[in-house]
């Protein structure tokens, strides 16, 4: 038999590495990093319409904290973006849970019930924005008319259309979206943890909830941290869902503003300087949002390596 040729384990070379990789990089340089550097630009410059006036410095940044209205709206929408995350984190990641441990040792429907529950963010989020509009009409929405049919009179309300249960309906509506994500990377989790762990925990006496919370749960650690990294990626950068719902201006009186609105509106609606106000917004997003994401990312990797 012939022995294998010198160097034979060797890797591609850096010719060949290139050649795969150079489109990747110039689609994420023309897509991702450039507009990254554009908009920091722009947010150092006065703008006219698209006409580039003289360099501001950081007043396009101060602005957004001391002119009327951004100063006022700046701070709800953050603070709506921080209910939306956290809202969505404790249904989302709650059900999806209880759904992928109740899959998790099924065998009939198993796929069935895995592909019905994906299937809504499947689906793009202003299409399911419209969609619940429409179910949740006050004069003719499948919801207050089924309350209607069954008794419930005094449950049916305006559900979007009041400011007191705005957000917290929009937030259920983003959650049921994205419940079959979760579920499929805890099923996935479940699936790559040895059954011997649990067995070894039953018969040392535990219960099956003790079980979970002490052996399963910390198990799960890796899959619940990339779900919570990607999830408030994702919620501070929402738009379209309340787009859909709310409007520009996040109605019923700015109940449902989120950041993403916001900066449609400085880009769209904010005047002679739009496009450096905007700018500067849109900076101010990526840096809390990449620094959140890399710090938690960072805590989260510790964890894991605690766990080995």
């Amino acid at each position: 038999m012939r022995g294998r040729p010198a160097g034979g384990n060797r890797g591609p070379s850096a010719r060949v590495l290139a050649v795969f990789l150079l489109p990747a990089l110039a689609l994420y340089t023309v897509f991702i990093v450039y507009p990254l550097f554009s908009a920091l630009q722009y947010s150092l410059f006065e703008w006219t319409g698209t006409a580039r006036q003289g360099f501001l410095g950081l007043q396009n940044f101060a602005a957004l904290f001391t002119v009327f209205p951004y100063d006022e709206q700046l701070i709800v929408a953050f603070w709506h973006n921080c209910l939306f995350f956290i809202g969505t984190m404790a249904v989302q990641n709650t059900l999806g849970l209880l759904f992928a441990m109740l899959l998790h040792r099924r065998r009939f429907g198993k796929r069935l019930f895995q592909t019905l529950y994906t299937l809504p963010y499947m689906v793009s989020p202003i299409v399911v924005g419209y969609l619940w509009l429409l179910l949740l009409r006050p004069q003719f929405g499948a919801l207050n008319v089924l309350f209607e049919n069954i008794g419930f009179d005094f449950l049916a309300r305006p559900w979007l259309g009041d400011p007191d249960t705005a957000l917290p309906v929009v937030i259920l509506i983003n959650a049921w979206q994205w419940l079959g994500f979760p579920m499929l990377l805890f099923g996935a989790a479940l699936a790559g943890i040895p059954d011997e762990y649990d067995d070894a925990a039953r018969v040392d006496g535990a219960t099956g909830w003790r079980a979970f919370r002490y052996v399963t749960l910390p198990l799960l650690t890796p899959a619940i941290g990339t779900v919570t990294v990607l999830t408030f990626i994702g919620n501070f950068n929402e738009f379209s869902l309340v787009y859909a719902v709310g409007g520009s201006q996040g109605n019923p009186a700015f109940s449902t503003d989120v950041l993403g609105l916001l900066f449609y509106r400085t880009a769209f609606e904010g005047g002679l300087n739009a496009i450096g106000r905007s700018s500067a917004l849109a900076v101010l997003m990526f840096v809390f949002i990449f620094g959140i994401a890399v710090v938690a990312n960072r805590y989260l990797r510790k964890r894991e390596r605690e766990l080995t």
